[in-house]
């Protein structure tokens, strides 16, 4: 909306400031950082006497866990509330990208506070099916994937190959879905700990923030040799909203939490980062940078597949952050090792910019 408003008048003086995309990007990160902090006391409250007795906790986790009872979820939508105020101020709504991303933020918001919701209401840890959640996820992320497919082809890029990228056609729509709800699903199982999902994100985001911004600059994807995909880079402004919801609800969600973010949340700013890796032609490069999340799923799927097979179980308990935890690990532990880990694999995933 700023940005309409000065580009109207003509960018006349201090508004000139709105051609820029880092001053965008900044003014979206202090936007959503502030309007999180500001509506979070109040927003929890209300959050803690809507539903009495909180998030349901699982009986058959770590003991540690039950002490967390009452805690009220659905945080993320204090997460959606700050982020979207912030990229309605910020971004040009004209971008299809923009919608795209949004499409994707808010369906799978309210994917994820439709399970909360079953959940706080059965005081059960069970909540919507996971056939119903995934059928929504993919009609909502093969959408979006074919508004994105339509403006910037079905081309492939593969990291460390500048002049590889072949075109896999409509194949591609399907492999773009896939990344978006996958990835959502991967940030939801990490949601496990306090703080453990919000900052990995965070760090995500920051990378993805460089990335859409050089996509979106013809001469840096030039010189680079990374996919240039005009429009992109107003992406970067969407990162930058990310980071600040993100910030904002980890003052909260630090240890001990006063809020857990959800389903709501994290498979909102799971679908996001898809989204968004998808929209710059960077689908392979996520799994580096949130290679965190893609660890958390890839040890529930064994954990699942052995099991079923052998009866025996390859990590004392899965996701794999309660593994650590079985092994003896404190909860903050285990939380700033993961994000420690979440940093280095996002540094891991900008090397490839250029290692091409």
């Amino acid at each position: 909306m700023l940005y309409w408003i000065a580009e109207t008048l003509g960018f006349p003086g201090l508004l000139n400031l709105f051609r820029y995309l880092s001053f965008r990007t900044g003014g979206s990160v202090a936007t959503a950082l502030l309007i999180g902090l500001v509506i979070g006391p109040k927003f929890i409250g209300w959050l803690r006497v809507r539903q009495g007795k909180g998030q349901p906790i699982r009986d058959d986790g770590p003991q540690s866990h039950l002490a967390k009872r009452g805690t009220p979820t659905m945080g993320g939508l204090m997460i959606l509330t700050s982020l979207m105020f912030s990229l309605l101020l910020w971004m040009d709504l004209r971008n299809p990208y923009v919608w795209a991303c949004m499409f994707v933020t808010f369906g799978f918001g309210m994917i994820g506070f439709l399970d909360d919701y079953d959940k706080v209401r059965k005081q059960k840890t069970a909540g919507v099916s996971g056939k119903v959640r995934l059928i929504g996820e993919f009609a909502i992320a093969g959408i979006a994937a074919a508004i994105i497919c339509s403006q910037n082809g079905t081309e492939l890029y593969v990291p460390f190959f500048s002049n590889f990228h072949p075109n896999i056609g409509w194949f591609y729509i399907a492999f773009a879905a896939f990344v978006i709800v996958a990835f959502g699903n991967a940030v939801n199982l990490t949601d496990g700990l306090d703080g453990l999902a919000t900052m990995p994100v965070v760090i995500a985001s920051m990378a993805f923030m460089l990335i859409a911004y050089l996509a979106g600059n013809k001469v840096f994807a030039t010189y680079l040799g990374i996919p240039h995909v005009p429009g992109a880079g107003d992406l970067a402004i969407f990162c930058g909203a990310m980071v600040g919801a993100g910030l904002a609800f980890l003052w909260f969600n630090a240890p001990p939490a006063a809020v857990f973010m959800g389903d709501t949340g994290s498979l909102a700013l799971g679908g996001a980062l898809g989204t968004i890796a998808v929209t710059t032609h960077h689908e392979l490069v996520l799994g580096i940078i949130g290679g965190l999340f893609v660890m958390e799923a890839l040890s529930v799927i064994i954990q699942v597949f052995f099991f079923k097979r052998t009866g025996k179980r390859v990590f004392k308990m899965a996701p794999i952050h309660h593994h650590f935890e079985q092994l003896g690990w404190s909860e903050p532990t285990v939380v700033i090792r993961f994000w420690i880990i979440a940093f280095v694999l996002a540094l891991a995933g900008l090397a490839t910019l250029k290692l091409r």
